[in-house]
């Protein structure tokens, strides 16, 4: 379905062409939120495209080469690992287009966290409960790290500590932290700190937890994030680009 802008004249993303990057999933369920998310997104400013990094396309370079606009692309990760850091800046180089900006990924964000809670207490969390943020995981220490400020950040809406578990790659596993949750006596929930479902949220129901949320799915809240850091990305104040790492 192709969205008009109607953007008032001026607004800087009536110039643009938005592109939601996401990682890609063979679960279908997983690809119709990330559709559902460009579709909000589309509703706010106009025809947003998707592209993934892995098991499906189009790619990004893919994209950005048939764009007939410079080229925003948001990477719908919640931190910055190797997807972000490393494969969406090698597509934008790949497609030639020297005009293409690359914004901040999604998380962590305190507005990722609000998606979170709601998605707790969707799945019966109770004050009190122990919570475990499980990630996907990354041999990137300062993706890591992040996810911890995002543990911090649902900690400040939830009033209670947060462990962190991952589901790859790094530690501790999640397994590991629910394990530790549950010397407390408590029930033990599982956030997911993940975008859609697929094959990383499948693996969060064999870990042991009392009760295990729903990814963060297609929420208007997402869809405004990412038109705020689409403004943030081709905003005049910026001191540099965003993009080409």
């Amino acid at each position: 379905m192709t969205h008009e802008s109607f953007l008032p004249v001026g607004d800087r993303l009536r110039d643009i062409s938005p592109v939601l990057v996401a990682h890609g999933t063979r679960n279908p369920h997983g690809i119709d939120v990330i559709a559902q998310i460009a579709e909000a997104v589309s509703d706010r400013i106009g025809t947003t495209r998707t592209a993934f990094v892995d098991v499906l396309g189009p790619t990004p370079s893919e994209v950005i080469a048939d764009v007939d606009r410079p080229a925003v692309l948001v990477p719908a990760f919640l931190a910055s690992g190797y997807h972000v850091r490393q494969d969406i800046p090698h597509h934008v180089q790949a497609a030639g287009r020297a005009d293409t900006v690359v914004t901040r990924a999604l998380g962590p964000d305190p507005t990722i966290a609000a998606v979170a809670r709601l998605r707790l207490i969707e799945a019966g969390f109770e004050p009190g409960d122990a919570v475990v943020l499980a990630a996907a995981g990354s041999s990137d220490e300062s993706a890591c790290a992040q996810v911890y400020l995002a543990a911090r950040q649902l900690e400040s809406l939830i009033g209670g500590r947060v462990e962190v578990g991952f589901i790859t790659t790094a530690s501790p596993s999640v397994p590991e932290a629910v394990e530790r949750a549950a010397r407390s006596g408590r029930r033990v929930v599982i956030a997911s700190y993940l975008l859609a479902p697929g094959l990383f949220h499948n693996r969060l129901h064999t870990y042991g937890a009392d009760a295990v949320a729903e990814p963060l799915g297609a929420d208007r809240r997402i869809a405004d994030l990412i038109v705020t850091r689409m403004r943030a990305a081709v905003s005049p104040y910026r001191r540099q680009p965003v993009a080409r790492r």
